[in-house]
């Protein structure tokens, strides 16, 4: 039998291993080479999409092989429902960002180098089922992310990516800590993720456990007020990383947050829902308030992912099936409409050379048409217009939440009324109007490498929208054997 799930791990780190003996002279074959192992990713995941038994519970296409039997650490992998959807946005994604860097020249070599390792470590937190290597796939992720923001971003880089490994190696700290008081008060001591499910930690325990790991994971989704390192490293960052960062890594906490905090802790989580409830809460709202006082847009976009997220933690904090479906339906939702707002930014600045709002204002559809029918239908989708993903998600979040946390729940639906008007708003600044003359050279989107990700997101974020059960006919049998 194939591993295939193993197979698609580490093809990625292969690709890199190439690249790295490719002649620093010429840039072309690197991104050949990213694009052909991108394209296989997305092949295997769907490949294991579409062979995946959605009536099963359980994880499927596991691998457990013995690491380091002394301390009985596994080499465990798997999917199910819950992280199957997270896989193939990871591998969309890429695919995308790949395509979106293939006017990049500045070193190239190292840059896809790095992006591809990036791939592997992000592909590994989604399959892994033993903590201490989550651990180890969460931590390589900081290494390739903190040198593609420090090297090619922008004027700040250098105190972007600072900031950025601060934020994360100390929530690392508090998750890594309370990964090993799981081992060792486990009956036997394990890191194995299906194991612990069956350890039987007592309420105090795992409220203690709770509260270590969750401290991981907010900085990760970000929750206020752990968010500060988002603005500034999505302000920095080029756009293709951007659209990785904010279309994939904070999945990761979103998903660590349900996988293990939910998932191995359900009597923790109990014991801090009004809390979590209110933080949700802060998150949704303070990060929508925010972002419409933005004159940058990627500033703008970056606090509209800590209101989005928030919507996730609030359906953490509800508990019932159908607001976590809305959960994991919202991290995907959210992953592709982000991905395509990034990636039309990155097109205007690259034409314009600034993303300031109001120099940009003045009737730039008629100028490059494309490119403004793309960050209208994405702001659309961001909004929560029926017929979209985050629509869907988020009207399960809403009607999931509702019956155990009525008062925030009607709270949090405010934040969209703050959401409509920063989009509604930008939209009309920069794309209507008559057409400011220092834009009347731009050009529209011209290129191959342009017009596939932009359809490939757009496609997505429709499909999603009209037809949800391609992720929860997944993710709720999962959910269900969760317990939650």
């Amino acid at each position: 039998m194939v591993p295939w799930l193993s197979l698609m791990l580490w093809l990625p780190l292969l690709g890199a291993l190439i690249i790295f003996c490719l002649s620093r002279e010429r840039q072309q074959p690197a991104k050949v080479v990213a694009l052909v192992f991108s394209l296989i990713e997305l092949a295997i995941s769907l490949g294991l999409y579409f062979g995946y038994d959605r009536a099963a519970a359980g994880f499927q296409f596991a691998e457990k092989y013995s690491w380091v039997a002394a301390l009985n650490i596994n080499y465990h992998v798997g999917v199910d429902g819950l992280s199957l959807p997270m896989v193939i946005l990871t591998t969309f994604i890429f695919f995308c960002a790949i395509l979106a860097s293939w006017g990049e020249n500045r070193r190239a070599k190292e840059y896809f180098f790095l992006v591809m390792i990036l791939e592997t470590a992000v592909l590994g937190v989604f399959t892994s089922l033993d903590l201490f290597l989550f651990f180890l796939f969460w931590e390589l992720e900081l290494i390739p992310m903190y040198f593609l923001i420090g090297i090619w971003g922008s004027d700040r880089r250098e105190y972007a990516a600072m900031k950025f490994i601060i934020y994360t190696m100390t929530g690392s700290a508090f998750m890594l800590a309370g990964f090993l008081a799981m081992y060792f008060l486990a009956p036997t001591p394990t890191f194995d993720m299906i194991e612990l499910a069956q350890a039987g930690f007592t309420p105090a325990v795992q409220g203690l456990l709770f509260i270590l790991i969750f401290l991981g994971f907010s900085v990760k989704l970000p929750m206020v007020p752990f968010h500060t390192w988002l603005p500034d490293a999505h302000v920095e960052a080029p756009a293709p990383i951007s659209m990785v960062l904010a279309g994939v890594l904070l999945k990761m906490g979103g998903y660590g947050l349900i996988r293990i905090n939910a998932g191995l802790l359900p009597e923790g989580l109990k014991l801090y829902v009004p809390y979590l409830a209110v933080l949700a809460v802060i998150s949704v709202i303070y990060g929508a308030y925010v972002a419409l006082g933005q004159k940058d847009l990627k500033t703008m976009i970056a606090m509209s992912s800590v209101s989005h997220m928030g919507f996730v933690l609030l359906a953490i904090a509800a508990m019932t099936p159908m607001a976590l479906n809305g959960a994991v339906l919202e991290m995907f939702a959210h992953g592709t409409v982000s991905g395509l707002l990034f990636f039309c930014i990155g097109l205007i600045y690259e034409r314009a050379h600034t993303r300031q709002i109001a120099e940009l204002t003045g009737g730039l559809a008629v100028q490059v048409p494309r490119i403004a029918v793309a960050f209208i239908v994405a702001s659309l989708a961001s909004l929560g217009l029926p017929g979209m993903s985050q629509f869907v998600a988020e009207f399960l979040v809403f009607l999931g939440s509702f019956p155990a946390l009525q008062v925030p729940t009607i709270i949090a639906t405010t934040g969209i009324v703050f959401t409509a008007g920063y989009y509604l708003w930008t939209v009309r600044r920069i794309f209507y109007g008559p057409l400011n003359p220092r834009w009347a050279h731009l050009e529209d989107m011209n290129k191959a490498y342009e017009f596939i990700p932009l359809v490939v997101l757009v496609a997505l974020t429709v499909l999603v929208g009209l037809y949800p059960n391609i992720i929860i006919n997944w993710s709720d049998t999962s959910l269900v054997a969760l317990g939650l």
